[in-house]
């Protein structure tokens, strides 16, 4: 695990600078720790900060084949590494050290581009190979490690595992995209492949960039999609059955480390799923980590304590305060644009916790997006089938007017919320699905921003993204489609960006088991109908799990990390709300319509309505542009 940057000159072999690499691989000494180094030479330079876990005599990068000609740095693990190292023995290749980075080398010049077929892991990879005078990039199925790249307007290319590293070099262009502020204030996040600044760009989840010397640079390529194939007809209890065996293969596939490893656990069926399987593969007790919030109405400690003690886990959990509000400026310098995830916060502190004791931690994100299990899966599918039963011409027509002018209800229920349920009924699949998932709602966003942003949009809407992703889809199942607009967006844009930018911050390497792209394939074929069943989400997954883990814990009502926002927006931030959304910053920008903002505080202030996740993201789009007048200094 570690930080990688790079700088490479697409028209010819310029001499790199020393002194800028090193700054630009400074910017993530967070990231790797333990040891950092570059190399240049004309026309390329690397650099790496190294967060030691295989192989730590001998794993240092920038690593060369023994030629000298291929040399490769990489961001993640590469799980299979040992299948692949005896798999290159046999084919001749000779190995120097005990790492996963020289399978990745070998792998290189075994098979070329087609090497990333072969990797299973997590990872973000640039590879030079001298005599083809080729860089090629490659960033993992799902997206766990991330990679930014920049073209200058002078030819040189730039990499980073995180957008501050390109940020360090002076030829970056830091004017900001409109059409990312327009996503962001939908989504929270800035969608891949875009970034805040229009001259940047991210490496998607599953796609790889080959740059050629003298040759225009190309657009990335995709190398891998989830299928969405269905499986051969099989029973649940076969089903079910098959998936606890796969998942505990994956487990297993992510216990190799050098360092001490353990897992996070909060209660809920994918964590605790994940505990269970490593407990049953490993003689020691498996280290766990919770936090616990002062505040019962946010916390789920006891939920983990009851998996810790049925696996007699070396346990430890912290006790954090709900009011733990001190972070939101030391998030906008990890994040680097604005990302407006609250539950970032809880995030933050149990890496901090689990890096006591551990330098590699198992999750259990991606069960969600896997297999159904978010309660707006429920809410969209009964929706759509109430939509499928009526022509598209009667629901614009009735359903449209009446979404428009029903009273707003915030305060309900979402099912009570008939404005919500009629807006939702009178658009299609997708924008039905976008509508319920947006931070701010097109209505909303058109009123946020000022007359003249709105013109620098030219027509654009987030709603595009999702367009762009369905178009693509390779199902029309109405589930599994929603399922893959959320592996597209905000599985790889809010879930994994808040993990992996929270747990290097503290040194801290995270893997995902239920991300393994082997087992993401598989489940993906599994029908719908036992994934979400009647109203019951992850349902062929808790039915796997009954074996191993208590009633009470599958099948009690989900609750995610949370933090009060609508209370301190009331009460300790409400001065810092107004100092932010309606201070002077914001009303330079141009881009927002200042009536409003004040709107949303007066309102939310006064009890009228629930203005919390609005105000927040633009509190935290504030607090990224006076990171920007800082200059960017994390």
């Amino acid at each position: 695990m570690c930080g990688i940057v790079g700088i490479f000159d697409t028209r010819g072999a310029r001499p790199i600078d020393p002194a800028l690499l090193k700054r630009m691989n400074e910017t993530q000494h967070h990231r790797g720790p333990d040891e950092g180094d570059i190399y240049t030479e004309p026309g390329v330079g690397f650099g790496h900060r190294r967060l030691s876990v295989i192989d730590l005599a001998a794993g240092q990068q920038p690593m060369f084949n023994a030629a000298g000609d291929v040399g490769v740095v990489f961001n993640g693990e590469i799980y299979n590494y040992r299948e692949l190292t005896a798999e290159l023995q046999g084919m001749g290749y000779a190995f120097r050290t005990n790492s996963d980075t020289e399978a990745i080398v070998h792998a290189w010049e075994a098979w070329g581009e087609d090497c990333v077929h072969r990797l299973r892991g997590m990872f973000a990879i640039a590879i030079w190979d001298r005599n083809k005078r080729t860089m090629f990039m490659a960033r993992d199925h799902m997206g766990v490690k991330p990679f930014f790249y920049a073209l200058l307007p002078d030819g040189m290319f730039i990499f980073g595992s995180e957008l501050k590293s390109l940020r360090a070099h002076p030829g970056l262009s830091r004017e900001i995209d409109p059409t990312a502020v327009e996503d962001y204030f939908a989504y929270g996040y800035v969608p891949e492949p875009k970034t805040i600044y229009g001259a940047a760009r991210k490496l998607a989840p599953g796609w790889c960039l080959t740059v050629r010397v003298g040759q225009p640079v190309p657009q990335p390529r995709q190398y891998w999609d989830v299928p969405f194939k269905l499986h051969e007809k099989m029973t649940e209890q076969d089903a079910a059955g098959e998936l606890a065996a796969r998942v505990r293969e994956a487990v297993q596939s992510q216990l190799k480390a050098d360092v001490p490893l353990g897992a996070f656990l909060s209660g809920g069926v994918d964590s605790s799923a994940v505990v269970a399987m490593m407990a049953n593969l490993t003689d020691e007790p498996v280290n766990t980590c919770s936090i616990a919030f002062n505040d019962k109405a946010f916390d789920e400690s006891e939920y983990a304590g009851v998996v810790a003690a049925q696996y007699k886990t070396n346990h430890h959990v912290e006790t954090v305060d709900t009011d733990d509000y001190a972070l939101l400026d030391t998030l906008a310098g990890l994040y680097d644009e604005p990302y407006a995830d609250s539950s970032a916060i809880p995030t933050y502190r149990v890496c901090q916790l689990a890096r006591k004791r551990v330098t590699v931690a198992l999750s259990g994100d991606g069960g969600d997006e896997n297999l159904a299990g978010y309660r707006r899966y429920r809410l969209t599918m009964a929706e759509d089938a109430v939509r499928s039963k009526i022509p598209s011409s009667l629901r614009r027509g009735v359903f449209g007017p009446l979404g428009k002018y029903y009273p707003k209800a915030d305060w309900a229920p979402r099912v009570f919320r008939a404005k919500t349920t009629f807006e939702s009924l009178a658009r299609d699949l997708v924008e039905g699905y976008f509508h319920g998932v947006s931070i701010m709602s097109d209505a909303m966003r058109a009123r946020l921003f000022s007359d003249g942003f709105r013109l620098r949009l030219q027509g654009y809407r987030a709603l595009d993204v999702m367009r762009g992703h369905a178009a693509k889809a390779p199902t029309d199942d109405p589930l599994s489609l929603i399922q893959y607009l959320d592996m597209k967006t905000y599985l790889p844009g809010d879930i994994l960006t808040k993990v992996d930018r929270a747990s290097m911050a503290h040194a801290l390497e995270v893997r995902v088991p239920l991300l393994d792209h082997q087992l993401v394939e598989w489940i993906s074929g599994l029908s719908s109908s036992i994934k979400l069943k009647n109203g019951e989400g992850k349902y062929i997954f808790k039915k796997s799990m009954e074996r191993h883990l208590p009633h009470d814990i599958l099948y009690r009502r989900k609750q995610g990390f949370a933090v009060p926002l609508a209370a301190w927006f009331r009460g300790p931030l409400r001065q810092r709300v107004r100092e932010s959304l309606l201070g002077p910053e914001l009303a330079a920008t141009g881009i927002f319509n200042t009536a409003f903002l004040r709107e949303l505080v007066e309102q939310h202030e006064s009890g009228r309505r629930d203005y919390s996740a609005p105000i927040w993201t633009v509190l935290m789009f504030e607090a990224f542009l006076r990171k920007e007048l800082e200059g960017g200094a994390a």
